[in-house]
């Protein structure tokens, strides 16, 4: 334990070592190559604004390096990999967006993305604004949102873990130790394996996102909150609105844009939901989603690189429009700012 520490102290001291070193001798190698001397205004004025122009390419270029290794070549050499074969030696064109296109099972991935998007978001959103509207107006509020913000600090793979105890199914006669499958048997009911049940056992599955992501919401929303301006609420409140409408007609509208920057935030979140679904069931009984089936193509077989190849095209398609979207809202309230 002891030595994973002192390598990782060392691996900080010697990344802020390097990166000090980079940005200090590269100025020192700028500043010597377009000298400026006091003989010659014009080629001083010219060094100078070509400094100008160069240095900030010299602090943005390790970043702008090591996006394009570890994300624009990525991406372009995935893109190239899905018209490849198994073994990505052999070009095949379209042969595996046909076969995506006619596979049940990827068919059935794309609907229970679609039903996580419908649910999952706006669950996660919901629960944390009403949390956090509640939370604001008692005096033990903020007991009550580290409460619900502790589930961020869970893994998935362990939250999963953790829902799994509660979902737990005993055959037979065997005393059930599942909470679910105790409260339905104290209530007369018979026990169900339900993260085996068709349909349903996404939404069992569902349950564990929202149950991790809904302190985020709650934590981001109550800081759009607090800027609603006290004068809002208690004119408000002078001409006679009751609390439903002061919620959905004062707060709401003027939270809207935080709203929906977690509503998209969470919605990246889902199309890359994996580490449940694996943990939970693996795929089986109609809960594969995109991203576990293309790591299960990746593997099936030996591996089949042009299949999983096409299904993370897929996955980046869908998360492309709500960036693009994000972005340009951003840069619509920089320039109304």
């Amino acid at each position: 334990m002891l030595s994973q520490i002192v390598s990782a102290l060392g691996v900080v001291a010697f990344a802020v070592f390097a990166c000090s070193a980079y940005f200090y001798f590269s100025n020192k190698l700028l500043d010597l190559a377009l000298p400026v001397k006091d003989g010659d205004i014009r080629a001083a004025s010219r060094n100078l604004n070509r400094r100008a122009v160069i240095r900030p390419w010299l602090f943005l270029g390790p970043a702008l390096l090591l996006l394009f290794v570890y994300l624009v070549y990525p991406v372009v050499a995935t893109f190239v990999l899905s018209f490849y074969d198994r073994t990505g030696l052999q070009f095949v064109g379209l042969a595996n967006y046909k076969w995506a296109i006619g596979d049940r099972e990827f068919r059935q991935s794309i609907f229970n993305n679609i039903l996580w998007l419908a649910v999952v978001p706006a669950a996660c959103t919901f629960f944390g604004l009403v949390i956090a509207v509640m939370t604001d107006r008692i005096w033990w509020g903020n007991i009550a949102k580290s409460i619900v913000f502790m589930p961020m600090a869970i893994s998935f793979v362990g939250a999963s873990v953790i829902w799994k105890f509660i979902y737990e199914y005993r055959g037979g006669n065997d005393v059930q130790i599942g909470l679910l499958n105790a409260i339905v048997q104290l209530f007369g009911g018979t026990p169900e394996v339900w993260i085996s049940v068709p349909f349903w056992n996404n939404f069992f599955l569902m349950v564990i996102l929202i149950w991790i992501q809904t302190g985020f919401a709650m934590v981001i929303l109550s800081a759009a909150l607090r800027g609603i301006p006290e004068e809002t609420i208690e004119a408000a409140v002078i001409d006679g609105a009751n609390g439903w409408q002061i919620f959905w007609r004062i707060m709401v509208p003027q939270v809207w844009g935080t709203i929906a920057v977690v509503w998209t935030t969470i919605t990246i979140l889902v199309l890359k939901v994996f580490d449940i679904v694996l943990t939970m069931t693996n795929g089986q009984w109609q809960t594969m989603v995109l991203a576990n089936l293309m790591f299960d193509w990746m593997f099936r077989g030996g591996g089949d690189s042009g299949r999983s190849a096409v299904i993370a095209i897929i996955i980046m398609l869908a998360v492309t429009p709500i960036m693009i979207w994000n972005v340009r809202r951003a840069n619509r309230e920089l320039k109304g700012h």
